[in-house]
C-alpha cells in the first residue's frame, strides 16, 4: 500500500473514507472531529448520541456523508479511555479500521493523527499510526490460486498534515514504512513453505539485503564450516540433504574501528525434531523455526535503510533437521565451534547448537553486545504464554535497554533468571555440557547452555517461541508469522544511537 503525506485539511479530502479517531467517554466533540460534523450536518454526533458508537478500543463505525463533504464515508474508530491510552492501542486502532476499510472494498483512504495524543512522542504518535495500519493489512497470497481474483487489497493511505508539521509526520512516516517492509520481509521468510525456504533461499535473501550500501554479505558452505570446527551445526544438519549455512550480514554505520553490536538469529528452516523425532500433530508449523533468522535479517534491513550510524553484524545459522541413516544422534558427543564439548541428549533440542557454534563466531568479533533471537523452546511458551518472549541475559544494562525497546513497541519481553545453580543442570558426565537438562526451567537451562559460548560479552537470548506465530488475527497481526522482534531490535539499535 502506498503511504503519502499531503499539506492541507482533511475536512477537504476527496477520499473514499476520511478516519477519524476518538476517546471513548468524549462528552463533545472538539477539534477536526467537531469541524467535520459541523460540516457533514451533524453525522458524527449523531452516532454517537444514538449509542452506535462508544469509542471503545478499536471499535468501528462506517457513515456515508451523502455529499456534504467530498469523502465519501466518515470512518470512526475508538481509542479507549484517555487514561488508558498508549501507543499500543493507537497501532491496534489504525490495523483495525485499514482492514474494515479493506473488507469493505475501500481502495483508499485519508487520516490526519492528532499529534498530541501523547504529549512529548508527536513522531512515536505518527510512527504508530502508520506501522499499525502497513502491518494489519499483511497477507501471505503467493500460492492462492483458486478465488485469487476476491481477493481485497487497500492501495492507499494519505495523512494529512499542518504545514508546521509537514516535515516531522514526512519523516515519520518514512522510518514507519521502512520499519514496515521489513516486518513484512521477515513475515514473507517465515510464511514460506520449507521447501521454498531452504538454507540455500535463506542465504540468496541475504546476497539480496547486500545489495544496499555499506552492506555486505558472506555466506560459509559446509567445507568451510568442517574447515573451522562449527559441528554442533553440521550435526544438525547431518540428516538433511539441504546444505546448511552460515549467513553473516555487516552493516558499517560508524567508523571503521568501532566495535560491532552483533544480532544473531536462528535459522532452522524445518525442524521435525530429528531422530527424536517430534509428534506429527502441528509439525507443519515447524517452518517457523527460523523466525529468529528473519527477524535479524529484517531489522538488518531497516537498519541499513535508515542509515543507523552503528557498525551491526548479522548471523544467521542456517540448516534443516530431520531424521535418517546420517543424522546425529542421543548419545553423540560433538566438539563445538568455540572447542567445547556437548553431550547429545535430544536430537529436538537443536536450535541451541546452532546458536552455540553462532555465539562463538559473534564473540570472536570483539563486539560491544550480542543479542541472539530464537524460537528456543516450548518451555518459555508454558512459562508466559502466546504473546510475550523470554529474556534472559548476563548484562543488566542492555536487558533493560532491551526492556524500554519492548514497552515502545509492544513487542513484550519478560525477564527469567540465569542463576548459577540452573547452570548445574547442563553440566554432563562425560563431556563439557549436555544440550538438554531435565524437564524443570527448560527456558532457562537453554538459556545457561548458550551463555557457555559468549565469552564476557553483554549478551541478551530472547527466546520468542511464543509469539512468533500465531493461530489468530490479532489487531495488527494477522494470523500466521508475526515477524516478531524486528520492531523491537530496530527500537533498539536506535535507542542506543541517540545514548
Amino acid at each position: 500500500m502506498k503511504i503519502s503525506v499531503q499539506k492541507g485539511v482533511l475536512a477537504d479530502a476527496k477520499s473514499q473514507a476520511i478516519i477519524l479517531t476518538l476517546f471513548e467517554e468524549s462528552k463533545k466533540l472538539t477539534g477536526l472531529a467537531l469541524e467535520i460534523d459541523k460540516l457533514s450536518g451533524g453525522l458524527i454526533s449523531d452516532l454517537i448520541g444514538n449509542g452506535d458508537f462508544e469509542g471503545k478500543p478499536s471499535q468501528i463505525s462506517v457513515v456515508y456523508t451523502g455529499g456534504t463533504i467530498p469523502a465519501k464515508r466518515i470512518a470512526l474508530v475508538g481509542l479507549g479511555k484517555q487514561k488508558e491510552f498508549n501507543l499500543e492501542k493507537l497501532r491496534s486502532a489504525f490495523a483495525s479500521v485499514m482492514r474494515h476499510l479493506r473488507n469493505m472494498n475501500v481502495k483508499e483512504a485519508a487520516a490526519s493523527i492528532n499529534l498530541n495524543l501523547i504529549p512529548g512522542k508527536k513522531e512515536k504518535v505518527v510512527q504508530a499510526a502508520v506501522e499499525g495500519a502497513l502491518l494489519g493489512l499483511y497477507q501471505y497470497t503467493p500460492y492462492k490460486t483458486v478465488g485469487r481474483e476476491d481477493l481485497k487489497e487497500m492501495k492507499e493511505l494519505t495523512i494529512f498534515a499542518d504545514l508546521k508539521d509537514y516535515l516531522l509526520v514526512e519523516s515519520a512516516v518514512r522510518k514507519a514504512r521502512i520499519i514496515a517492509d521489513a516486518v513484512y520481509f521477515a513475515r514473507d521468510l517465515v510464511s514460506a513453505p520449507s521447501n521454498e525456504m531452504t538454507p540455500s533461499i535463506m542465504a540468496q535473501k541475504a546476497r539480496d539485503i547486500s545489495r544496499r550500501k555499506n552492506v555486505s554479505c558472506k555466506v560459509l558452505d559446509k567445507e568451510r564450516m568442517k574447515e573451522m570446527g562449527m559441528n554442533a551445526l553440521l550435526a544438525v544438519a547431518s540428516g538433511s540433504n539441504e546444505e546448511p549455512k552460515f549467513i553473516i550480514l555487516e552493516y558499517s554505520g560508524s567508523r571503521k574501528k568501532a566495535a560491532p553490536v552483533v544480532l544473531v538469529g536462528k535459522g532452522l528452516t524445518f525442524d521435525s525434531g530429528g531422530i527424536s523425532i517430534k509428534p506429527a500433530d502441528k509439525m507443519q508449523e515447524m517452518k517457523m523455526d527460523m523466525s529468529g533468522g528473519a527477524a535479524v535479517m529484517g531489522a538488518f534491513i531497516a537498519a541499513a535503510d535508515l542509515h543507523i550510524p552503528l557498525n551491526i553484524v548479522a548471523l544467521i545459522p542456517s540448516a534443516e533437521n530431520l531424521p535418517s541413516g546420517t543424522a546425529f544422534k542421543p548419545g553423540d558427543i560433538l566438539k563445538s565451534y568455540s572447542g567445547k564439548t556437548i553431550e547429545i541428549l535430544s536430537t529436538d533440542a537443536e536450535g541451541r547448537l546452532l546458536l552455540a557454534d553462532a555465539l562463538a563466531y559473534a564473540s570472536g568479533l570483539k563486539p560491544e553486545t550480542i543479542v541472539d533471537v530464537a524460537t528456543l523452546t516450548g518451555a518459555c511458551v508454558v512459562a508466559l504464554g502466546d504473546d510475550v518472549s523470554g529474556m534472559l541475559g548476563t548484562n543488566d544494562k542492555l536487558k533493560k535497554e532491551i526492556y524500554s525497546a519492548a514497552q515502545n513497541t509492544g513487542e513484550l519481553v519478560w525477564e527469567l533468571p540465569l542463576w548459577e545453580n540452573y547452570h548445574e543442570l547442563i553440566k554432563s558426565d562425560i563431556a563439557d555440557y549436555k544440550n538438554a537438562g531435565n524437564r524443570s526451567a527448560g527456558t532457562i537451562t537453554a538459556a545457561a547452555f548458550l551463555s557457555k559460548f559468549v565469552g564476557d560479552y553483554p549478551w541478551v537470548h530472547l527466546d520468542i517461541a511464543g509469539p512468533a506465530w500465531t493461530d489468530k488475527d490479532k489487531p495488527y497481526i494477522p494470523k500466521g508469522a508475526s515477524g516478531v522482534a524486528v520492531r523491537l531490535l530496530v527500537e533498539f539499535l536506535l535507542n542506543r544511537v541517540k545514548k
